[in-house]
């Protein structure tokens, strides 16, 4: 009911078998011993796993499940001569949870890890101590376990049919006990393929086929960054209901303590704390800031991926976008080469780095084969599109901001206990110069309607150029070129139309608020005590 083969030797086998026994061949099967004595475990106890080393020969590990004669206890034994001996190393594994699996770690040879009953545990120690894996795994056995070489993952299944994959465990092979006792630690990033992901279902997830087909998440693209922290950053509300939690216990529950209630500057110090927050900020060999990234405050271990990117050029509420086919704005991904990242903290208002910045090389498959001048080329372009498409993003919300502006301002004019016709007449004006700058910039959408050909917008080309690169790596092609060209032209008149138009706006503002005129949004009031 177990086999295990040594990695170290060919020719040694253990076999376990489902009445406590365990055979051993050191020449491929041609001899047997029987291994039958066991510390601490009764006799003709089911061999659930057996794990030979990779690191020695002669050292290997069974575990044992006894749980049908009423004995759940978690039964792991080590022995280091072939089975001659053997030793407990389940040590504070919970008394209820039989071991099903075993999986020594092929870097570090006291990291192991096992399966249970009711979970997944680690130790780094051999052994000694015990921790478990949870982060999103139910409770539920555990039926094996292996570790992927090539890229450092733990892979398990589950009674319940499911497989669960632990990305990267490089951080757990460095756990170290002076390691829990820093405040933080940042812990080196691997190496990091830069890619295009597929979308094999035409969109994200399932897409557009249906709850019923199943689709599994892959691991997070891009870096990914692993920390430690001590303990979570509380907010003075968190505090201080932590300390009267304290003194209640304190108290046994005789009567109430006696606890200072906050004052009303003490409640209001909590109601408008900035909350302590936690940062990883991305930094190019140069040293300047790529990317900052928003991190857990929780305790433990904690993960964040950074995928490659500059920022977006523009923000939405709705970043991720409504529909399967919808990704929101992105940034230009970055160029291949070492990058640097350090964890900092925000708390009462100050900024303090936490821990040492890890180095990282982010690289793309084939890159010694391909063109520098491919990849430079491609870099330039997204960055100076990004930079236009923010630009002319923000005239556009501009645009369409004074639209609305200009109506109300109308609306306000025609309210004042005055004569506004001059005003009036300047608004018209205005409005007037205001719908050709917006047609050049979103393309004529009321020819449109009636069918006839029209010359795109400024924002139609940023937007098909930042379509075509979103999920490029090739060189630019020579129509995204000249869109990008047409379109800084175009936009460098536009702009300059929009600040003058804007600049009037303010100036009938104050013509506005001289006369009395109703408020509208935006505008200050002036105003002096009589």
């Amino acid at each position: 009911v177990a086999l295990a083969e040594s990695p170290k030797k060919d020719g040694v086998l253990y076999i376990g078998t489902d009445d406590g026994l365990i055979q051993a061949t050191d020449d491929g099967g041609q001899n047997w011993r029987k291994l039958e004595n066991f510390t601490g475990v009764p006799d003709r106890t089911y061999v659930s796993r057996i794990a030979s080393s990779h690191f020695d020969e002669h050292t290997v590990y069974a575990s044992f499940d006894n749980h049908k004669n009423g004995d759940f206890k978690p039964y792991l034994l080590k022995s280091t001569d072939a089975g001659k001996t053997w030793k407990s190393i389940a040590g504070n594994l919970p008394e209820n949870g039989p071991v099903l699996a075993i999986a020594e770690d092929h870097v570090n040879p006291n990291l192991i890890f096992a399966g249970t009953e009711f979970g997944l545990w680690f130790t780094s120690d051999g052994g000694g101590k015990w921790v478990q894996l949870k982060g999103g795994l139910p409770t539920i056995a555990v039926r094996d376990a292996v570790i992927h070489k090539g890229m450092n993952d733990l892979v398990i299944a589950t009674f319940g049919r499911g497989f669960y994959v632990l990305d990267d465990i490089t951080p757990l092979r460095q756990l170290k006990p002076e390691t829990l006792q820093k405040e933080a630690e940042l812990l080196p990033v691997r190496e990091t393929l830069m890619y295009i992901e597929q979308l094999p279902n035409g969109g994200k997830g399932k897409s557009s086929n249906g709850e019923d087909y199943f689709t599994a998440d892959n691991p997070a693209y891009g870096a990914t960054f692993t920390y430690y922290l001590k303990e979570k950053y509380k907010t003075l509300k968190e505090k201080r209901q932590e300390a009267e939690k304290d003194a209640a216990k304190k108290n046994n529950g005789a009567a109430y303590p006696a606890l200072k209630y906050p004052s009303k500057d003490d409640l209001r110090e909590e109601a408008e704390e900035e909350a302590p927050a936690l940062w990883l900020t991305v930094q190019d060999e140069a040293g300047n800031i790529i990317r900052r990234n928003k991190a857990g405050n929780s305790s433990g271990y904690n993960r964040v991926a950074w995928e490659l990117r500059y920022p977006p050029s523009e923000l939405t509420e709705n970043e991720g976008g409504s529909f399967p086919w919808e990704f929101g704005p992105v940034g230009p991904l970055v160029m291949p080469g070492k990058y640097t990242v350090k964890l900092s903290k925000k708390v009462s208002g100050k900024w303090s780095d936490l821990s040492q910045p890890q180095s990282f090389t982010v690289y793309v498959e084939g890159q010694d084969k391909m063109a520098e001048y491919d990849r430079s080329s491609l870099f330039e372009l997204q960055r100076k599109v990004a930079k236009l498409d923010r630009a002319v993003g923000a005239t556009v919300n501009s645009g369409n901001d004074l639209n609305k502006k200009l109506g109300s301002m109308r609306r306000a004019l025609l309210e004042t206990p005055a004569d506004t016709s001059a005003l009036l007449a300047q608004l018209d004006g205005m409005d007037g110069k205001l719908k050709p700058i917006m047609v050049v910039l979103r393309g004529d959408n009321l020819a449109r309607q009636r069918q006839e050909p029209v010359a795109p917008g400024i924002s139609e080309r940023v937007n098909n150029i930042e379509g075509d690169q979103r999920f490029s790596t090739a060189r630019p092609s020579q129509t995204n070129i000249d869109d990008y060209n047409i379109a800084a032209e175009e936009f460098a008149v536009a702009l300059k139309k929009m600040q003058d138009l804007l600049a009037e706006s303010r100036q009938v503002e104050q013509e506005m608020e001289k006369i009395g005129a109703p408020w509208t949004p935006g505008r200050i009031p002036q105003w002096e005590k009589q």
